[in-house]
């Protein structure tokens, strides 16, 4: 494995709150008699209000640090601290009500509510979080910020991919979270429309301060992202800062 190349954190992101922090985390899959090692003494830091990626091919272990940092998997060996909070100390309880009040997540597949407009599927998610008070218009608020506010009240199948996309950004925003977790939000988009939902995340970074981790393999994404997290089996090759402002 070669050395790993970091690059000195530009001015513009120094001093800014760490709220993601991975030290040394391995996770080790037992299939059958082997064992697969998915994450090798991985350690990252992310600074809040950023547009973050974590890019390679496919098995570079993405999707799987992703699920470490949202609490959804447990490493073999390290730690992940998220909002300064050692995900090890917490019983699965209290891992889904973190996720449930400050964490958004967006994935590949929209996995929005067919029979649901825009502004219900929206709503749905805040019913969730147990957020009592001014559903609809939280649920507004998220569908402008994507520019999806004369669509609310439309149905999935009279969306466009795009479209449905940014019902599930917004759906991830309207809680109001510290971090939005993607994994592979544009695997299913046109290159015009990945560019558009790459915008909007970075948009949603630096004018909602919401950070955005994002797992991706598309290229475009270097135009976008305040940092880059290379991956290769299961190791960090790189961490660079291709649009730090």
């Amino acid at each position: 494995m070669e050395e790993t190349r970091i690059a000195d954190i530009p001015e513009s992101l120094k001093n800014r709150a760490v709220i993601v922090k991975v030290s040394g985390v391995t996770r080790i899959y037992e299939v059958g008699s082997s064992q697969v090692i998915a994450l090798k003494d991985v350690s990252l830091e992310i600074p809040q209000g950023i547009l973050a990626a974590l890019k390679g091919r496919s098995g570079s272990g993405k999707t799987t640090l992703l699920n470490m940092i949202g609490g959804l998997d447990s490493p073999t060996q390290g730690e992940v601290e998220l909002f300064g909070i050692r995900l090890s100390e917490l019983d699965e309880e209290a891992k889904t009500e973190l996720r449930r009040q400050r964490l958004g997540f967006v994935f590949q597949s929209f996995a929005i509510m067919p029979m649901f407009s825009a502004v219900e599927n929206v709503e749905l998610m805040l019913r969730i979080a147990n957020k009592q008070a001014d559903r609809h218009k939280l649920a507004m608020r998220a569908l402008e910020i994507v520019g999806l506010g004369p669509w609310a009240h439309h149905r999935p199948w009279e969306l466009s991919g795009g479209q449905q996309q940014r019902v599930a950004i917004a759906r991830a925003l309207a809680t109001r979270p510290d971090l939005i977790i993607a994994d592979e939000p544009t695997g299913e988009l046109d290159s015009t429309t990945g560019r558009q939902i790459m915008a909007l995340f970075r948009y949603i970074a630096v004018k909602e301060g919401i950070t955005v981790l994002m797992a991706t393999h598309d290229p475009m994404i270097e135009e976008y992202a305040h940092m880059v997290v290379d991956l290769r089996d299961g190791q960090i090759l790189s961490v660079r800062y291709p649009n730090p402002s």
